[in-house]
């Protein structure tokens, strides 16, 4: 039982290092603020998913599940 601790720790201090770094590689908010003059409506705008920065979205999305999960499993362990 120690060994899977021992794994399931080191596998989320991987997966808060990677949180990290992708959510320090991710575009800022402020780059949106052209929908409120109406420049969302833009190829960019409407093909974000398939690009870049949809894809970090999508593995922060993915990465933030797998930390809560293990946290949770983490948790229940120390009671």
């Amino acid at each position: 039982m120690a060994v899977l601790k021992t794994i399931l720790i080191v596998v989320f201090i991987l997966i808060n290092i990677v949180l990290t770094v992708i959510v320090l590689m991710q575009e800022g908010k402020s780059a949106g603020l052209g929908a409120i003059s109406g420049a969302a409506d833009t190829y960019w705008g409407k093909n974000k998913g398939r690009s870049m920065e949809g894809r970090l979205v999508m593995a922060t999305r993915l990465m933030v599940f797998f930390f809560l999960v293990i946290a949770a499993v983490l948790n229940i362990g120390s009671f």
